[in-house]
């Protein structure tokens, strides 16, 4: 302790002693009290780029429909409307009850529809309704999740399966009904005891011919359907996936139409529901289980696009691998992946935005005695806190418009890629999405706890991203088996490589250089050989390892589950490859100048913060431990120069102030007496 700070502690303990009023001068002449000043407004953050061009890259389609629905919910009191030191926020009430949250998801849902909100969701046709559907779907998600969660479930999961597996009788009854919510549907495919593995679900339907009538029955516990989101409170309809034993041969899972509810909200006989209980998040949806007891149904009611029954009991179908038709069964599945990665995407907007723009005006520590304290954001160890994630939203931003594009231009023929794809980008996406939560709270510090400022709720909200439409690792070790069955088909037939991005395996081995300069890790060039050199090597040592385990004894499943390692090495690398080649298309399609120029900076930022995460590069030898120092002292330069853009480049997400929080603003009037006391 230096002489000063004894001689100043000192002088206060005295004339506490002695009961004289402390002075001005004694206690506070070395602490002036902080002040807000908006990031805008300093020198440090200069715009340099057109950030409206930036935000129309970012979002990539519709943006006034997005703007347009933002204004919708931020003029309504039914969305929590509240203004904090002049500026109006909007965030779901987590204080109510669980019961208080469904009710309010339901008066939003039906404010959203009186405005058209959601027409042509289910009717409209064609590219452009569909990418008008998953802008506004982007949007509701910002809000709240219960939101997007519950029309989600309605839409595009009981919607997207009649409209996918059902037939024209289907369409004519159903979807307009559902899109003007005459009807409320949920999506009955999770059992208690079968969630990724739909294939081994325990529901078992017969066919009546003697009625014309299918029976669904739960045999058992275990069978019962489980976090079936709207069947607690609100679903009056059900698609039920189910085994379909047909004299007394079973032809797999199957998807039938059920009513479980009348329309006064009565559950209906031979059905029982139960709630799934208070959850970490998403207490907006009525998640429950379902069991069905010898309920009879029409035969009409089978989804018949892919197979059907006759009225005399005969099983037909056009497609006789089982494996085509149980994965033709799942197609609604896709539209879902899609949903789920893409809203990732736009949640970790919302926390970089808020922690970015909370580390541009917090300030902690000096350096100098006497000094001002430091703006969290000036240290560079906050910079690589927030700058790498934020390079990868930057990066997943455009991959996501690709696979919205892949997914609402799909042909029969690209069906498979887009679920690999989309499987791929779903984990990917997901728990990338749950770091940046993470780092965000921590980054805003106590703050960040307060469910006002949004981004500890998120945690909470979003984990189920996890697990929703597929087990992430689950989904990892499919990507790669896929890739391993497109390997053992070209070597076997000698043909190259067409799709999935693979092609680069057609060419020679890319070769790293033995010693890395600045400029060499910085080029897109080496970045990508790199990238292309790890895939291409673990899809090769995975086939490997699979062969020798066969080669043991053991049978093809067998050898998959005891290469996971493997596996899921491939599978980051096949992702995070793809990433990177749809990002350097983004920057390439662009003309020289300021926008190209800090694009580059974040693609260079998410290709070498993933080497520096990835301890593949060095186990299986793509880099020396002398280039991969060299690589990982690039990271805080990359930093540095990004440091000055980051207020702009939070800017560009389009997000209004008021999907954001009050520590994204005046922080310090916002937790004043004076809002305390209103």
């Amino acid at each position: 302790m230096d002489t000063n700070r004894i001689y100043r502690r000192t002088e206060i303990l005295t004339n506490h002693l002695r009961h004289d009023q402390p002075t001005a001068t004694t206690i506070l002449q070395h602490n002036a009290c902080l002040c807000y000043s908006p990031p805008e407004l300093s020198e440090s953050n200069p715009v340099t780029f057109d950030v409206r061009e930036m935000r129309r890259l970012l979002d990539g389609h519709n943006l006034e429909e997005r703007d347009w629905l933002f204004g919708l919910i931020i003029q309504s009191g039914l969305f929590n409307r509240r203004e904090v030191d002049g500026r109006v926020f909007v965030s779901p009430d987590y204080n109510q009850s669980m019961e208080q949250q469904r009710e309010m998801t339901m008066k939003r849902i039906a404010y959203l529809l009186d405005r058209g909100v959601f027409r042509g969701w289910l009717t409209g046709d064609g590219p452009q309704e569909e990418l008008r559907k998953l802008a506004l779907h982007e949007v509701i998600g910002m809000y709240d999740h219960s939101l997007a969660v519950k029309l989600g479930v309605h839409i595009f999961l009981w919607g997207g399966a009649v409209k996918f597996l059902g037939t024209k009788r289907h369409h004519d009854k159903w979807l307009r009904a559902t899109e003007n919510y005459d009807m409320k549907g949920c999506f009955s495919m999770s059992e208690l005891g079968h969630g990724s593995n739909v294939r081994g679900i325990e529901t078992i339907t017969t066919y009546d011919p003697t009625t014309g009538e299918f029976v669904i029955n739960t045999p058992c516990e275990s069978a019962q359907k489980y976090w079936i989101g709207g069947a607690a409170n609100h679903a009056t309809h059900t698609i039920v996936f189910s085994q379909l034993n047909i004299n007394g041969s079973n032809q797999g899972v199957h998807a039938f139409i059920a009513q479980i509810r009348d329309f006064d909200g009565n559950i209906c006989p031979n059905i029982r529901i139960a709630e799934c209980g208070h959850k970490i998040g998403l207490n907006g949806v009525d998640n429950g289980r379902i069991w069905f007891d010898k309920l009879r149904i029409p035969r009409e009611n089978l989804l018949n696009s892919v197979a059907d029954v006759s009225p005399s009991g005969e099983y037909l179908s056009a497609i006789k691998n089982t494996d085509q038709r149980f994965a033709a069964f799942l197609a609604p599945l896709t539209s879902g992946r899609v949903t789920i990665a893409v809203s990732s995407v736009y949640i970790s907007k919302i926390s970089l935005a808020i922690a970015i723009r909370y580390a541009l005006t917090r300030r902690a520590f000096s350096i100098a005695p006497n000094g001002p304290e430091v703006l969290l954001l000036d240290y560079p160890s906050h910079q690589q806190r927030l700058l790498p994630l934020l390079a990868k939203i930057y990066a997943m931003s455009f991959t996501s418009i690709e696979l919205k594009m892949m997914y609402v231009n799909r042909t029969p023929e690209s069906n498979k890629a887009i679920h690999i794809v989309s499987s791929a980008y779903k984990a990917t996406f997901t728990w990338n999405n749950m770091r940046t939560l993470q780092e965000c709270r921590e980054a805003c510090g106590g703050q960040g706890i307060k469910t006002e400022n949004r981004i500890g709720q998120f945690k909470g909200e979003y984990d189920v991203h996890s697990t929703f439409e597929g087990d992430n690792n689950v989904l990892m070790q499919q990507i790669s088996k896929a890739l391993l069955a497109e390997y053992i088909a070209c070597q076997t037939k000698n043909k190259p490589f067409k799709g999935l991005g693979l092609e680069h395996m057609n060419k020679s081995c890319p070769v790293i250089p033995s010693q890395l300069t600045s400029s060499t890790i910085k080029s897109s060039e080496f970045q990508i050989d790199l990238f292309h050199l790890r895939e291409r090597d673990l899809l090769k040592r995975f086939a490997e390892e699979v062969s020798e385990h066969q080669s043991q004894g053991n049978s093809k499943e067998s050898a998959f589950i005891l290469s996971y390692q493997l596996a899921e090495d491939l599978g980051r690398a096949f992702s995070e490859r793809a990433i990177l080649k749809t990002f350097m298309e983004a920057e390439s399609a662009l003309p020289a100048g300021s926008l190209k120029d800090v694009l580059g900076l974040l693609r260079s930022l998410y290709a070498l913060i993933s080497v520096d995460e990835d301890a593949a590069f060095l186990r299986y030898g793509y880099l020396s431990t002398e280039n991969a120092s060299a690589v990982r002292k690039e990271v805080p330069k990359l930093c540095a120069e990004l440091r000055p853009h980051a207020l702009a480049l939070v800017n560009s997400f389009g997000i209004p102030d008021a999907f954001l929080s009050p520590i994204a603003y005046n922080w310090i009037e916002s937790n004043s007496w004076s809002i305390a006391q209103n």
